[in-house]
Parts: structure tokens; sequence; C-alpha cells
């Protein structure tokens, strides 16, 4: 068994090196499982894309009451989907600036600098020891100038506004699936 761990590159290896590190970096009540296990159900509960995005499925609601309807109808049916869509635009938005990548690797190199010097010895910091919580909010604090350099403001704004706009057309334009109609049509008032 540890054969297998020592070798990252051995074919009969379970997990990824990568998870190991992951792992420690999270902090303690969110393991790399349980992300893991939380993208995994998300993955499973996805809409077929093509449904998804089918042009004849759009129409414009006929009053506000079928807005809000289909609002809350298709936020329930396609969650899945626009968590994939809100992630893919934080892809995007952290790819498309330099900056901001600039800001996560000296974030990461500061986290990473006070994860060995705490492995060396315990940190004391006026008569306290760092928590790992206490690490994370110290390479943040660390990195915050790079981050307010890089305009992180700006772009957590944007994504917000971004996933708002794009989610909330689709969920006021999308039709409700022909089942979801009828469950609508047999609730009583």
């Amino acid at each position: 068994m540890d054969s297998k761990m020592s070798d990252p590159f051995s074919s009969e290896s379970e997990e990824l090196p990568a998870a190991g590190i992951i792992s420690r970096l999270l902090p303690k009540g969110l393991s790399g499982s349980v992300l893991k296990e939380w993208l995994d159900r998300r993955r499973k509960s996805i809409r077929p894309w093509t449904g998804f995005v089918d042009q004849r499925k759009f129409s414009k609601p006929k009053n506000f009451g079928e807005l809000c309807q289909r609002v809350v109808r298709n936020l329930d049916t396609y969650h899945s989907n626009y968590t994939f869509i809100f992630l893919g635009l934080i892809l995007y938005c952290i790819i498309s600036s330099p900056m901001l990548l600039i800001a996560l690797a000296v974030f990461a190199g500061a986290f990473y600098i006070i994860h060995l010097k705490s492995l060396e010895s315990k940190l004391v910091v006026f008569g306290r020891e760092l928590t790992h919580g206490h690490q994370l909010g110290l390479a943040g604090a660390v990195s915050l100038p790079v981050f307010w350099l890089a305009g992180a403001g700006a772009a957590v704004f944007w994504v917000l506004g971004a996933t708002l706009a794009v989610i909330g057309t689709h969920a006021a334009f999308r039709e409700l699936e022909s089942t979801d109609m009828e469950e609508l049509l047999m609730e009583s008032v």
C-alpha cells in the first residue's frame, strides 16, 4: 500500500498526486473528496446541453406571472447547468486577465511559503499559534495589494453581473417542459 502511495506515476495508483495537496490546502470542513463528490453530483444532474440551448424552446412570456413561474421552474430544472455556466465565466475571467493569474500565483506562493514555515515549526504571532484558517488569512493579506492592482473586485462584479444576465435571461425566456406545464395546471388554487 505504501508503494502505491509513494509512486504518483504508477498506473495502479487510485488517487491523483494533486488530490493530497488539494485536500491539505482546503479548510478542514471542506476536503477534496467532498469537493469531488459535489462536482460529481452536479455532473450527474446536468441536463443535456442540446435541450438547454434549443432555440425553438424560447419565447416571450405572456405575463409577469408566467415569467415568475418560468424563472422558478427553470432554476430548479437547470441548476447544474447554471452552476457550470458560472464556473465557466469565472474561468474565462481568470484566464483572460494576466494580472489575475499573477495575483492568484502570488496568493498560492504566499500560502505555500507560510505552509512550509508551519511545517518546520509552529507559527506563533502575538503569543498565539496560527491555525490553518489564520494561515489562509495571512496569505490573503499578503496578496491583497496584488489582487487590488489586478482589479479583482471589478472581476468579481463582472462575473456576478454576467452570470445574472445569462442565467436570468435563459430562465425567463426558456419555455417550461411539458411535464412542468401539466403539473402547473393540475395544482389546486
